[in-house]
């Protein structure tokens, strides 16, 4: 990969999500590493400067590094797309779909891949009656969350019936929609997917253990009290078989360039539970795809260079 091949390349981060703090980190992260393998990088914030500047200062392809709305829903996606510049990651429809974990969900469960029981509670369903039946669905105790976010922002793990309550109104806080779903007793772990179509591949697990199990927002980006393992310390069968519904699962969404996807592994059993698709995975320094490739013999910024190799458009195949 000849980093002059690559042209003039935006590195876009930041944003307006509620996720901004956390692509600013990644962003950063990016931008250094593509700079350090001799890529003509330049930052590019999309809630300072229009997109359409892209254009206008010659841009040749985005590496898209925002997390959230307006980054990683299909909306920068579809703007590029109108704008002729090809961006890494998924394209329009795919990022759109996995951006909502409910319209994930039924996709998933239609092509026969395990993820927990959900109930989705719209808007207008909010009220007490429907609220307190949720557990007699799911049972206690659940997790409720909004289906349109990340990095755990909005989630409360419910364990009474009088919590519900207040978790549902922290949630529709950040989404009118709100997602209740059944809670996998177990290990949590999550496995990047790199390449598309039939080429796409699964890259080693990581398995995490959080305090508590508490992987929330603060112990994901800001301490150093989780542990990863990669390698995972799983059976190897056990690898392959959450390696293989990893990769059907980015397949099935239409996904490409690259992907992670978070499961749980139900301590009863060891059944492997999808839970959601990154389509922008995070990049900082306690992020997990780099992690991930590390153990792959991949460094940090051979996987940026590789990525951006991957950047395209939906009107026309990868570059």
């Amino acid at each position: 990969m000849d980093p002059e091949s690559f042209g003039k390349v935006a590195v876009l981060f930041g944003g307006t999500s509620a996720e901004r703090e956390v692509s600013l980190m990644s962003g950063t992260g990016v931008l250094a590493a593509l700079r350090a393998r001799g890529v003509d990088a330049h930052a590019f914030d999309p809630a300072e400067r229009d997109l359409v500047e892209l254009q206008r200062e010659g841009f040749a392809r985005c590496f898209i590094a925002l997390h959230g709305r307006h980054g990683e829903d299909g909306t920068v996606q579809g703007a590029l797309e109108l704008l002729g510049i090809p961006y890494t990651g998924s394209g329009v429809m795919a990022s759109s779909v996995a951006m909502d974990k409910v319209m994930t969900k039924r996709i998933w469960q239609a092509d026969g891949l395990p993820t927990p029981k959900y109930v989705r509670l719209a808007a207008d369903q909010q009220n007490l009656e429907q609220i307190r039946v949720v557990p007699d669905v799911l049972g206690l105790p659940l997790i409720v969350k909004p289906p349109r976010e990340g990095s755990s922002i909005g989630v409360t793990k419910v364990n009474g019936y009088s919590d519900m309550q207040d978790a549902v109104t922290l949630s529709a806080k950040y989404d009118p929609d709100v997602l209740c779903e059944e809670f996998i007793e177990g290990e949590e772990v999550t496995c990047a997917v790199l390449g598309n179509g039939r080429g796409a591949h699964a890259l080693p697990v990581v398995r995490i253990a959080a305090p508590e199990g508490a992987y929330d927002y603060q112990n994901k980006y800001f301490t150093d009290d989780v542990k990863y393992h990669c390698p995972s310390g799983l059976a190897a069968d056990e690898e392959r078989e959450i390696q293989r519904i990893v990769v059907a699962a980015y397949q099935q969404l239409g996904c490409r360039g690259w992907g992670r996807a978070d499961l749980m592994i139900r301590a009863s059993d060891r059944k492997a539970f999808l839970l959601e698709m990154n389509t922008s995975p995070g990049m900082t320094s306690h992020s997990l795809v780099p992690m991930s490739a590390r153990a792959a013999g991949i460094a940090y910024e051979d996987l940026c260079l590789r990525v951006l190799a991957s950047a395209s458009l939906d009107s026309r195949g990868v570059d």
